[in-house]
């Protein structure tokens, strides 16, 4: 399978990382900023699949989709990657051209195998359930495991501590925000630091952020304190977790 190429399409840098790391054990990649990136490099290279974001700047996934099909630049598998879930949501995508669909947060195993059925739609997947999948309060340690199958803990931690670096800056950026009254913005930040903490299973900080945004999607402002305290606390934990390192030096 480490013949097979993979463009990955995001415009947040840390989504990008994540998904590299993922599939980088498994397959050859590229990866682009948006859908005008993302064009460019389909004319340019031989791709076997790609995975789609739909919400970016300049190009969104849907229209650059649109592109590749109306201009016949390759009929290869492009995979929606979307927070939105939901059965009609799914059903849209799907509509519009989409091969498949994965809802953020993303799961590495539902990522590995839907790349793999794509590619190899005549065999069955190779990647077993994990039986003894257990969620941490703060942390989902399932995650870990999955991801060990193609990766060193080495290049693991890296992931999770550049997490941790981001969640930081985004949290600071939501403060910042939240004292400026731009509500819009805030949303933003919280989506990003929802479905990368979730990707991740990044627990203490994905129910902090998960609440917190719906409020805002809502303007319910009322307990806007209330939820940034719950945010940085989340914060808190988990860098409490990363600096400890008991939950990585046990596999190593």
């Amino acid at each position: 399978m480490k013949n097979k190429k993979v463009l990955i399409v995001d415009d947040n840098a840390l989504n990008r990382r994540v998904f590299e790391n993922v599939i980088g054990h498994n397959y050859f990649f590229d990866s682009a900023s948006d859908g005008v990136e993302a064009i460019e490099l389909l004319k340019r290279n031989n791709y076997d699949i790609v995975l789609m974001d739909i919400q970016m700047p300049k190009l969104d996934g849907i229209s650059c989709l649109k592109i590749i099909r109306e201009e016949d630049i390759t009929n290869i598998p492009v995979i929606a990657i979307s927070a939105y879930s939901n059965q009609g949501d799914r059903d849209y995508f799907l509509s519009t051209g989409f091969d498949d669909f994965i809802a953020k947060p993303v799961k590495p195993k539902d990522l590995l195998e839907t790349i793999h059925f794509h590619l190899q739609p005549d065999m069955s997947s190779s990647l077993a359930d994990d039986k003894n999948s257990e969620e941490y309060s703060e942390l989902n340690e399932a995650v870990i495991r999955q991801l060990l199958k193609y990766h060193s803990i080495e290049n693991i931690k890296s992931v999770y501590i550049d997490f941790l670096e981001e969640a930081k800056n985004l949290t600071e950026e939501i403060k910042f925000l939240a004292d400026l009254k731009k509500f819009d913005e805030i949303g933003e930040k919280l989506h990003i630091l929802k479905g990368n903490s979730g990707t991740l299973g990044v627990l203490a900080i994905y129910r902090a952020t998960a609440g917190f945004e719906k409020k805002i999607k809502q303007s319910n402002l009322a307990d806007i304190k209330a939820d940034m305290a719950c945010l940085e606390s989340g914060l808190k934990t988990y860098q409490r977790i990363i600096e400890n390192d008991k939950i990585f030096s046990k596999y190593e």
